[in-house]
């Protein structure tokens, strides 16, 4: 099978919000303020519906209605000038990167996210009374038995059929578990009882497959939203993974989930795994930090999740080595391969990478020094305070201010990338335009802006195609427009919509 696509990727996260001392804390409230401070949202864009389809279903089971949201899109949703989405969604500040080229490049606009996250709540701070705090959270669940979303999105060939999609990802989803896991303090969900577990989303995954990604949670999201144009494109949407702030942890989920999906577009994966019961072992390779728990296989054989991380290592090696691998994938697997070795020898090796080990490490630290059982409360705040993105607080900024953490970037190049798009995607034009003539667009959408240049009608730009409207191919032309109307112009021509429409950048 052939027909393989560059995986353009992408995160879409939300965050965990509450207020510190305010007894009528809204969430949704919280989150508007918060979105609605951010010191670079300049462009308070009203975010386009109309082309989307969240409700259209890989399987062919046709639509389901789009919910419409109790808020006004217009205030709540900012588009930034790197190119990503700043917005509200399900009672959740939520930052969505832009579309990245590769996964060094999305890891970075990832940990960009925090930063943007972090000065909002800075920003939202000055509004509110004497005493009260904004808190946000890196983090999958409130402990109350509330989980929110950390998803990723990556381009495929529509030649690939979804069922063998299917097929071959629910096993790679549930082992995978062990390297995208950000560690957690008891279960939740009616799951049983257990002292810590490696992720924060296991125990809210009810079905193999299926549409809904706040209820009834399925391994494999069946939501068929391409943001490109369909008959060419799928944008295979994950939401089995923690929000992650280990910027390795992360280069690592993103990089070999690309390569995964690459090599299963070129038919270069042997059959796929089957499990028994890919649910029930979700849950169950969470709850096992030793990582020796096994899982049964169709086959009727045994395995634990690192012994099949470890399979699927191999497979993939095997593909990189005979395929055109681009640098980044290459140093994504370099870096699984390691901590795949790291794991079977102690978990603990892989603490200084690894966010569920280096949360284990700081609690085991603290149950030692003051005799805890793991149902204190001291527990919890831990827990929670590793995920906070406030660098002043966050567990998680102490150990890499303390040497504790390996990183991949600088403070410097996460603080350009939270205001300078990539340059290699559409997401390039997007932040360009948004800089440039914030004032003039009145919609937006992943796929296209639109202008109101003075003229009789608004002028719609699509941007069908994720990997055109780069730095090289509208670099040039968005250097030369100074005026909306200009640019319009030099994509299709003074005469109207339609040009403009059939002139993607």
């Amino acid at each position: 099978m052939t027909g393989a696509v560059h995986k353009v990727l992408g995160t879409e996260t939300e965050f965990g919000i509450t207020v510190r001392n305010q007894p009528d804390f809204n969430p949704v409230t919280a989150s508007s303020l918060v979105v609605n401070s951010y010191a670079g949202a300049r462009a308070r864009i009203t975010w386009s519906s109309e082309e989307e389809s969240p409700g259209r279903d890989a399987r062919g089971f046709g639509f389901d209605p789009i919910p419409v949201p109790d808020y006004d899109p217009g205030l709540v949703n900012v588009v930034l000038g790197n190119g990503a989405r700043l917005y509200v969604d399900h009672a959740h500040p939520e930052y969505s990167t832009p579309e990245c080229f590769d996964p060094l490049e999305a890891t970075l606009h990832d940990k960009a996210g925090e930063l943007v996250m972090a000065r909002a709540a800075v920003a939202a701070q000055q509004v509110l009374p004497e005493g009260q705090r904004v808190l946000i959270h890196k983090n999958n669940s409130d402990g109350k038995g509330n989980s929110y979303g950390a998803h990723e999105n990556y381009l495929m060939s529509r030649l690939i059929p979804f069922a063998e999609i299917v097929r071959h990802c629910l096993a790679f989803f549930v082992t995978r578990q062990i390297v995208t896991g950000s560690g957690k303090v008891g279960s939740e969900n009616g799951r049983p009882a257990v002292p810590y577990q490696i992720t924060q989303r296991a125990d809210f995954f009810e079905e193999q497959v299926g549409l809904e990604t706040t209820l009834k949670r399925p391994i494999v999201n069946t939501r068929d939203e391409p943001h490109a144009e369909a008959g060419t494109y799928r944008r295979l949407h994950v939401i089995v993974g923690d929000a992650t702030r280990s910027e390795v942890q992360t280069l690592v989920k993103l990089g070999i989930t690309s390569l995964f999906l690459e090599a299963l577009e070129q038919g270069a994966l042997p059959e796929p795994i089957d499990l028994q019961d890919p649910v029930g072992a979700c849950w169950r390779v969470s709850h096992d930090p030793t990582l020796r728990t096994t899982i049964r296989l169709d086959d009727g054989t045994t395995a634990t999740a690192l012994e099949l991380q470890q399979r699927y290592l191999e497979w993939l090696d095997a593909y990189a080595e005979s395929a055109d691998v681009p640098a980044a994938t290459r140093q994504g697997l370099t870096a699984w391969a390691e901590l795949l070795a790291d794991l079977e020898r102690d978990p603990m090796l892989a603490a200084d990478r690894l966010d569920w080990a280096a949360k284990l490490r700081i609690i085991e630290g603290y149950r030692a020094r003051d005799d805890l059982d793991w149902d204190a409360d001291t527990l919890r705040l831990l827990d929670l305070q590793y995920h906070d993105v406030d660098p002043g607080r966050g567990l998680y900024d102490r150990l890499v201010r303390s040497g504790r953490m390996r990183r991949l970037f600088t403070d410097d190049d996460v603080a350009q990338a939270a205001v300078s798009p990539p340059e290699r995607t559409r997401a390039y034009f997007r932040g360009r335009c948004v800089d440039q003539f914030e004032s003039a667009i009145v919609a937006a959408n992943w796929d296209s802006l639109v202008f109101d240049t003075g003229r009789d009608a608004l002028q719609r730009v699509p941007m069908m195609d994720p990997l055109r409207g780069g730095r090289d191919r509208v670099g040039e032309l968005l250097d030369r427009c100074a005026t909306p109307a200009d640019l319009v112009d030099a994509l299709g021509g003074d005469d109207g919509r339609a040009r403009a429409e059939a002139a993607s950048p």
